[in-house]
């Protein structure tokens, strides 16, 4: 791992799985941060941090000017739902004003529609935040929309910073991964996308977000985002319809160097598709490919392997496992054989020692093809397919069908948006977003 910059000061509770509840729980573990003068990150994951203790340290991190870094990972395990409100609204209060504070992670708390409004009402108006880290926060599709609203709300924030003539950071990383975001949010999230047009990194892994709605977040969002150099969308539900939408809007990524799309079911003809775009050379920055457990062949390995030829000169690593193909096959070889061929000439030619002891070290993961250990028997089911017309015609039905809900996502989302309808949350919930709405940058 790297090291941080010679400039952070980090702090970090001194132990893990503390159960702070009250200001007198957590004072004893914070006399450090109560002394730093410079603090640029806290670290406060695996504790359970109460009401109390929250509201206490909310009160020393407000005079902490120089964050730039909040890990709020994993601070409310155990904690009631009526608890978390108020825990959280003292602390992004209190964070709220920091000019300096751009990352904010708070993966692993829950933050459902009971809980989301402290977070989405500093979402809205934290204009220096650059980096945004939102994994298994159980949100659900309607939680998702008011996390992409805010969002979009941020940007317009952010523009009219811009026009008062303040330096303002664009959104670089949006990581919500594991959220049951499903294809009903995906309107909301393609309009923020759109909004962030500097986005860099996306990672929206394990959402349930089935074909429909991931057509919809590539073409009507993701598409314009021309700066991207990340882009994951593993365990999604991609299938042709998917595919099609992806090689629609790769091509403008050009400084793309990650592309994870393991575990979406593209299928053979989809993986095809994919590597006939890859192959045209608008992605010269690629390096990683992510598709394992895509229910391809080998004619889609051999695709992958001319895409790599004629069009990916980065290309580093490829993860294939989970396929149905055999190691013997001639693209698989070739594959190996073209990837290895990269790495030797990018070390100068190391000797095999050498080699060795980046292996030992971990230095090889992203070199080469990953470990094909988990290969499917190859089926003829493609081949029974191939040249049928009836199939084609399928094909072409199921598109029109899976187009037709991606407008159904779109509609929907424009009338929800006409309606405004509210939604419904407790009292004590309510009165904490207006407080956090009055604070101000």
């Amino acid at each position: 791992m790297a090291n941080p910059p010679s400039d952070t000061t980090i702090f970090t509770l001194s132990t893990n799985s503390l159960k702070l509840d009250t200001a007198d729980d957590i004072k004893p573990h914070l006399a450090s941060l109560v002394k730093s003068t410079n603090v640029t990150e806290i670290r406060l994951g695996g504790n359970t941090l109460g009401p109390g203790a929250c509201e206490h340290l909310a009160s020393i991190l407000s005079s902490k000017p120089s964050l730039r870094t909040a890990n709020l990972a994993d601070i409310f395990t155990s904690r009631l739902l009526s608890e978390i409100p108020p825990a959280l609204s003292s602390l992004l209060t209190a964070l709220l004003p920091l000019e300096n504070l751009h990352t904010i992670d708070l993966s692993d708390n829950a933050f459902g529609l009971n809980t989301q409004a402290p977070l989405v009402d500093f979402l809205a108006k934290h204009v220096p935040l650059k980096h945004l880290v939102l994994n298994n926060n159980g949100l659900g599709p309607k939680a998702g929309v008011l996390i992409a609203d805010a969002l979009t709300s941020l940007a317009a924030r952010k523009d009219e910073a811009r026009k008062e003539g303040r330096d303002v950071p664009a959104l670089e990383t949006v990581v919500c991964g594991r959220n049951r975001l499903e294809s009903g949010s995906m309107a909301a999230w393609a309009k923020a996308f759109r909004a962030h047009r500097g986005v860099r990194i996306v990672k929206m892994v394990q959402n349930g977000i089935r074909q429909e709605g991931i057509s919809v977040l590539l073409r009507e969002g993701l598409k314009e985002c021309s700066d991207l150099r990340v882009l994951d969308l593993q365990d999604n539900t991609f299938t042709l319809v998917g595919a099609k939408a992806l090689t629609e809007v790769v091509g403008g990524w050009r400084e793309l160097t990650e592309l994870g799309v393991g575990d979406c079911l593209l299928g053979a003809k989809g993986t095809v598709l994919l590597a006939e775009a890859l192959g045209k050379g608008a992605n010269p920055a690629l390096r990683v490919l992510r598709a394992q457990y895509n229910d391809f062949d080998a004619r889609a390995v051999a695709a992958l392997l001319t895409a790599a030829q004629r069009g990916l000169g980065a290309l580093r690593r490829v993860e294939l496992n989970g396929n149905r193909f055999s190691e013997d096959d001639v693209g698989v070889l070739g594959l190996r054989e073209l990837l290895e061929g990269r790495r030797a000439r990018a070390r100068g030619g190391e000797e095999e020692e050498e080699e060795e002891e980046d292996r030992e070290e971990g230095e090889n993961d992203e070199w080469g093809l990953d470990d094909l250990s988990d290969l499917e028997d190859e089926s003829e089911d493609e081949d029974e397919d191939e040249g049928d017309p009836a199939a084609k015609e399928d094909d072409s039905e199921e598109e029109i069908e899976r187009d037709g809900k991606a407008e159904k996502i779109l509609a929907d989302a424009d009338r929800e948006e006409s309606s405004k309808v509210g939604q419904r949350k407790d009292a004590d919930v309510d009165a904490l977003a207006d407080e956090l709405g009055k604070t101000g940058i």
